[in-house]
């Protein structure tokens, strides 16, 4: 009891400074970075590198996550992937409150014999906002009602803010995060330490989207979340990855999917295949014609096998004043133009040098529209297509042991 007090009272502290600390920060990284400009060289449209996304070598990860269905699927793939040093888990609330979603993440270490790895409770509820979750897609528990006892191993007393900066500081320049739920943790890291920004490898995150929201006609859920949180982290300058919405919603479970996992017989696939048939058996009852999409599991195969999905880079910023848009993720990029509209060469060129404004002033207000950033700088690397069927090859093959 007195050391579950002790990590309460740690998350409370922590949580506060995020809260005291966020304006602070974001007006640091305007100023540190005025064209939103990453602090390290951006690999150029279509290529893909190690320092922004994995594939072919071992890789030192943190994977924050809120497990969550397609969570805990992403989590055993990571598991059971070679190619992975898992330097950490830190689970955050987001679908489930935090009172599910760590425990989910212990099932999950314990269910792939991977207790080694620590497991270190984040936050409970996002920088400034009260905590919406999505228990109406992953159940109560956040597994969608699938049962699995008691995990017997216990979270590390570190938070995860903490664990999160001592692991980069570690091991510089070789971190990856892999964000598939809220960016709360993360960014509370980036508050306490805005210089781990520019020791971590890059950021692959599963969130936002540029074709519309799954939460709010604009907003992704996880980003919706905790959009102060999203927006510290792409002001921050950590070179970052995003797997929105735009490419997860292609990427159904299905009850083929299903049949291979029960077919094998090992732990991790008979776990995934019990969360699997839950989870497409509450789809069907809710009146779906397809199985769940597995968001964060192409998150991480995207780590693991780039070549799975194609990006384009954009300039992303994310909205946390809209009464109606909080949480929609804005981008721009210079090559192919906003995904709803395709402007012609001569215009592009002429919109790289565009500033990026603000909201028109009211007539109570004696300022102009704010300029945020001059011009536009790409900041993020945006899948905008997936070979779905190569994905759950990696996905089924490495769930089911092959």
């Amino acid at each position: 009891m007195e050391e579950q007090a002790q990590v309460s009272r740690r998350r409370f502290v922590t949580s506060t400074f995020a809260a005291a600390a966020l304006a602070g920060f974001a007006n640091q990284a305007s100023a540190a970075n005025p064209e939103g400009r990453p602090s390290r060289e951006q690999p150029k449209a279509g290529e893909t590198t190690p320092r922004a996304i994995g594939g072919g070598s071992i890789s030192r990860v943190i994977i924050d996550t809120d497990p969550g269905i397609d969570d805990a699927f992403a989590l055993l793939l990571a598991l059971r992937s070679p190619e992975l040093t898992i330097e950490a888990i830190t689970p955050v609330a987001g679908n489930v409150p935090l009172e599910f979603t760590l425990p989910n993440a212990l099932r999950m270490v314990e269910i792939a014999e991977r207790t080694d790895i620590p497991v270190a409770a984040g936050a409970s509820a996002p920088l400034v906002r009260r905590l919406v979750t999505a228990t109406y897609a992953h159940g109560e528990n956040g597994l969608g009602g699938a049962v699995f006892p008691e995990p017997h191993t216990k979270p590390v007393s570190m938070p995860a803010a903490e664990m999160i900066r001592e692991v980069i500081r570690k091991y510089p320049n070789q971190v990856t995060l892999i964000t598939i739920g809220p960016l709360t943790n993360v960014a509370v890291a980036l508050s306490l330490d805005p210089e781990i920004a520019h020791l971590a490898r890059g950021l692959v995150m599963m969130g936002g989207s540029l074709s519309g929201g799954n939460i709010t006609p604009a907003a992704e859920f996880n980003i919706y979340v905790d959009p102060e949180a999203a927006r510290i982290v792409f002001q921050s300058g950590i070179p970052i990855t995003m797997v929105g919405l735009d490419v997860t919603r292609k990427t159904a479970l299905t009850e083929e999917h299903v049949r291979r996992l029960e077919a094998a017989k090992n732990p991790v696939s008979q776990a995934a295949a019990i969360i699997g048939r839950n989870a497409v058996t509450r789809n069907r009852a809710q009146g779906y014609v397809i199985g769940p999409n597995m968001h964060d599991s192409l998150a991480m195969a995207a780590f693991l096998d780039p070549s799975i999905l194609k990006f384009q880079d954009y300039y992303i910023d994310v909205e946390t004043s809209g009464e109606l848009t909080a949480g929609e993720t804005l981008g721009y990029s210079p090559v192919a133009g906003d995904l709803r509209r395709r402007p012609d060469k001569e215009k592009d060129l002429a919109a790289m040098n565009m500033p990026i404004r603000g909201s028109a002033p009211t007539l109570a207000s004696v300022k102009t529209s704010p300029v945020l950033r001059d011009k536009f700088v790409p900041n993020t690397k945006v899948a905008v297509d997936v070979d779905s069927d190569k994905f759950f090859e990696l996905l089924i093959g490495r769930l089911s042991g092959r």
